[in-house]
């Protein structure tokens, strides 16, 4: 794959930082930071421009605070929305194409196109291949976000890249933390980035046929038990020795006819899908005391969900 040179012009050109400040701050306006970005809009692009251009560009201190997520505590690592989220931005206006031609079809996870419904779709579509889907291999990766190693990461960014003003802007982004820091707007396509290559060695060299990552969460499905017991041994080689990521221990060989695939929120079996029990309990939880079910601001993203499962009776008693 041919590597890429004279990108990062395209990065700090005016037209771009605007684009990147419009695309910054959706969902955010309200945000003290975008108020204050606003008392000096203009003048601001221009010196994010002047630092990028002359390489002054520095990323600036974090916010770290811990807050739960997923029913998990993490460790979130929060910057300024003006400079960094808006440079983050025109980085991602510019990469996006690049980088997205990196991807197998089996990745997912802050994708366009490619979010937690169009994997379940996928993996929908595929269990009806009741033979070769019997048994699956779930696991996922210890601490991935802290664990990504910047060495690593930079090598990889490098079999794409080849404009070393571009490289100088996001080695000095990656360095700004240790691994990969929960919170940053590029992290997620970093997360996704150091993984790129794993997933073409699963594909063509392993040649699993039923393979499905979101982040760092994986599945794959097999036939034979047996087989999957043996790959398993081998992608905890390869992320050891290529990667210097762990498998967590907690990892499962199973058939999918007697425990169903939790996975995305959703428990996956051949002949139906059902709502994983904790969002079901969440949404049951909000709702009480609601009158009208249909006026809620929860209710059309809850709706998604049942939406992609077996989900209508769920639906009819909740209405009620």
């Amino acid at each position: 794959m041919k590597r890429v040179n004279n990108l990062y012009e395209k990065i700090y050109d005016m037209n771009n930082l605007i684009l990147a400040d419009e695309k910054a701050r959706k969902g955010k306006k309200r945000s003290v930071g975008v108020h204050i970005h606003d008392k000096n809009r203009d003048e601001n692009i221009r010196k994010l421009h002047e630092q990028l251009k002359n390489k002054m560009y520095h990323t600036s201190p974090y916010n770290i605070f811990e807050a739960e997520c997923n029913g998990k505590l993490r460790t979130i690592y929060r910057l300024p929305y003006y400079p960094d989220r808006i440079c983050h931005h025109a980085v991602m206006n510019v990469m996006e194409p690049i980088w997205m031609k990196i991807f197998t079809s089996d990745t997912y996870s802050c994708i366009k196109g490619r979010g937690i419904h169009a994997a379940v779709k996928k993996l929908k579509r595929d269990m009806k291949d009741v033979g070769g889907t019997k048994y699956c291999l779930k696991c996922d990766i210890k601490k991935y976000y802290p664990s990504i190693n910047h060495g690593i990461l930079k090598s990889i960014l490098r079999k794409r890249i080849k404009d070393i003003d571009l490289l100088w802007l996001l080695d000095e982004i990656i360095d700004s933390a240790p691994g990969v820091p929960i919170g940053n707007y590029l992290s997620q396509f970093f997360a996704n980035l150091y993984l790129a290559y794993f997933d073409h060695w699963v594909k063509e060299e392993l040649h699993i046929k039923y393979y499905y990552r979101y982040c760092d969460d994986i599945v794959m499905l097999h036939s034979d038990k047996s087989f999957l017991h043996n790959i398993k041994d081998k992608i905890t080689i390869y992320l050891e020795k290529r990667l210097l990521l762990q498998v967590k221990d907690n990892y499962q060989v199973f058939p999918v006819s007697s425990r169903g695939i939790d996975f995305l929120g959703y428990v996956f079996y051949h002949t139906h899908v059902r709502l994983r029990k904790s969002i079901k309990k969440r949404f049951v939880k909000k709702i009480k005391g609601s009158i009208k079910l249909v006026e809620q601001p929860f209710y059309a993203s809850y709706k998604g969900w049942i939406d992609h499962c077996d989900g209508r009776n769920l639906m009819k008693k909740l209405s009620a």
